[in-house]
C-alpha cells in the first residue's frame, strides 16, 4: 500500500491535525496516522466520513492513479 500523501493535503489545507480529523469521523489519532502512512486500509464508510470531514470526494481522496 502507498502512503495516503492526499488525505494528507486535504487535511493540511483545512489547517486540521491528525487528531482533529480523527475526532471529527470518530477513530484515534494513531489510526489516521496509520491511514496517511499507508498501514491500514480504512472500511468505505471511514473513507466517506474523511471525505465528508475534508470536503473531498472518494476519487479526490482514495483513487490510485
Amino acid at each position: 500500500m502507498t502512503k495516503n500523501l492526499k488525505i494528507k493535503a486535504a487535511r493540511a489545507a483545512k489547517d486540521m491535525t491528525q487528531k482533529d480529523l480523527a475526532e471529527a469521523v470518530g477513530v484515534t489519532r494513531q489510526t489516521m496516522n496509520a491511514i496517511e502512512a499507508g498501514d491500514y486500509n480504512p472500511t468505505l464508510n471511514l473513507c466517506i466520513a474523511i471525505c465528508k470531514a475534508l470536503g473531498k470526494t472518494l476519487d479526490e481522496l482514495f483513487w490510485e492513479e
